[in-house]
């Protein structure tokens, strides 16, 4: 009996991969608006009932989509810090944000599934969070770790407002115990302008405008990192 549970469970998951490899596939071609659980079914040879015992309507396969989306983009930055010299916390950094670049430069439209215009109709659940979370979560382990070893300066976000301030060691007490507020504050500014920098080149934003990309790239993400207070230990500050 748990053989034939065990091949029931494999061909689902098999099946469940199908099914999402081809909605990516129309997302390419088509993009999430047109995304249709009919074209799927007919795509991959299927009854449209049959595909509905998977994903029972468009918007949980959008989910998982999503999901998938943001795991596969957080574990890139999960192994980057993983494997980047904790010893130069601001050269780890810029390692970290280079390596979401990298995964979206060659996933735009996974990329732009999670960070491009929402899907008219569709509200992601909270589900969706935990995955969501994966990067931001990286960069403030990072910081912490440069916290811990007494390798992070003064950030420049300090004085904060009050209610920023207020957030900040909310959000730190959650996610960062023990991190300075201000450091918080940098951190989600930080995060928001990481993903605004990537969504520039995948989008074509710089057609005309900046041609030295990983270079511009790697010099922004260090100033933010010095926001952040995350000097090199190499080189001092990023250069002016």
């Amino acid at each position: 009996m748990s053989a034939i549970e065990g091949a029931r469970a494999r061909a689902r998951r098999e099946i469940t991969t199908a099914i999402k490899e081809e909605a990516r596939r129309g997302l390419a071609a088509e993009g999430p608006t047109r995304l249709s659980l009919r074209a799927v079914a007919r795509e991959l040879g299927m009854a449209s009932s049959a595909l509905y015992r998977y994903f029972p309507s468009r918007d949980d396969l959008l989910t998982a989509l999503i999901t998938d989306a943001y795991d596969a983009m957080g574990a890139a930055a999960e192994s980057a810090l993983a494997a980047a010299p904790r010893e130069d916390p601001a050269a780890r950094w810029v390692t970290v944000c280079a390596a979401v670049r990298e995964w979206a430069l060659a996933h735009p439209h996974e990329f732009a599934l999670v960070h491009g215009t929402p899907v008219p109709g569709y509200a992601a659940p909270q589900t969706t969070s935990v995955a969501g979370s994966r990067v931001p979560l990286a960069l403030l382990a990072l910081t912490l770790d440069a916290h811990a070893d007494a390798l992070l300066a003064p950030p420049s976000w300090d004085p904060l407002p009050l209610d920023v301030r207020a957030e900040a060691e909310q959000l730190a007490e959650e996610y960062a115990p023990g991190l300075p507020a201000p450091v918080m504050a940098a951190v989600v500014a930080a995060w928001a302008q990481l993903v605004g920098l990537v969504s520039f080149e995948v989008f074509g934003q710089y057609t005309g405008v900046v041609t030295a990309r990983e270079e511009f790239f790697a010099h922004a993400v260090g100033r933010l990192g010095a926001d952040v207070g995350l000097a090199s230990t190499r080189g001092g500050a990023p250069e002016e």
